[in-house]
């Protein structure tokens, strides 16, 4: 007989929501913390995490093995993110607007070429069940964790080691603060945006290879719902601080989940209405850092947003 956990249902539903739905934006504003502190945003973390998502399930599909689907979308947001950070090297250009362009790109290709991959069913990455213990079902939910989230995690903690306690966290942070003293440095600016960009879209496409192999584990053209543009305001949120976007992460996470986690125990009547949480938690977020006062702090003075 299984376990009545009674009230419990929802707070479980939404523990268990939060880990599985703040993954990709955990992954997206890691890679996009990163390219930020270099001086650089990428509004089109979208478009790659698209095309990561239909790239992950391809290869997933293709070869058997959903990791090589990881690494797959991986390797195609570094692609996307290299694209960004050569273009956005030539002079003139305008990070915000290659950005939008390359979303649009990235969308645009991976409908394209995702379109064999709707119907065909790709091998799911596995979970780790925390919850062998529990004969409830809602428990036992709440904590299939995948690894990738725990990938995430300690991700999130060793960048925040690498920014504060590493020379490449250092020249980062110089590079994205002045980029006029890095250069005085002997440091080249342009490889070092590069490659920062090109970390950020590797990270996005393993946030959509989660997507589309684990949760909801589907390839389909909708299947972002414009989480990559919601981790780029989740990196300002958490004044680009690694460990910061864990914690938001799971918030956002918390929010896109509870619209299903009160379907899951019988509230149907207006949840659909919950399902908009994310976005508007995300236009509430932007209003309370618009402050003139200190909406800012800790940016990096060479983003184009400070300027």
């Amino acid at each position: 007989m299984s376990e009545d956990i009674g009230l419990w249902g929802v707070p479980l539903a939404i523990l268990g929501g939060a880990i599985r739905v703040s993954t990709p934006f955990l992954f997206v504003s890691l890679g996009e913390c990163v390219t930020e502190k270099s001086g650089r945003i990428n509004l089109g973390l979208e478009g790659t995490l698209v095309f990561g998502a239909m790239a992950g399930y391809g290869a997933a599909y293709l070869t058997g093995s959903p990791w090589t689907g990881v690494l797959a979308a991986g390797c195609a947001g570094v692609l996307f993110g290299v694209l960004h950070g050569l273009l956005c090297s030539l002079k003139g250009v305008n990070d915000i607007a290659v950005g939008i362009a390359l979303m649009l790109l990235g969308m645009g290709l991976a409908f394209f070429f995702g379109k064999p991959f709707i119907q065909p069913a790709a091998p799911m990455l596995p979970a780790i069940d925390l919850g062998f213990w529990t004969t409830s079902p809602q428990l036992s939910s709440a904590l299939q964790i995948n690894p990738l989230f725990l990938i995430g995690i300690a991700c999130a903690f060793a960048l925040a080691v690498v920014f504060k306690r590493t020379k490449i966290g250092l020249v980062l942070r110089m590079v994205g603060d002045s980029a006029d003293a890095a250069r005085a440095m002997g440091y080249d600016i342009t490889r070092v945006r590069v490659l920062a960009t090109a970390f950020g879209g590797f990270m996005a496409g393993i946030g959509g290879a989660y997507l589309s192999l684990f949760y909801p584990g589907s390839w389909n053209e909708g299947i972002s719902s414009g989480q990559g543009l919601i981790a780029v305001a989740l990196v300002i949120f958490a004044r680009w601080n690694p460990v910061a976007c864990l914690v938001a992460a799971l918030i956002f996470g918390g929010a896109g989940a509870l619209g299903p986690a009160l379907q899951s125990v019988g509230i149907s009547q207006g949840y659909y209405l919950f399902y908009a949480a994310p976005y508007a938690l995300t236009l509430v977020i932007l209003v309370i850092t618009s402050s003139p006062r200190g909406a800012l702090d800790g940016a990096p003075r060479e983003l184009s947003i400070t300027k």
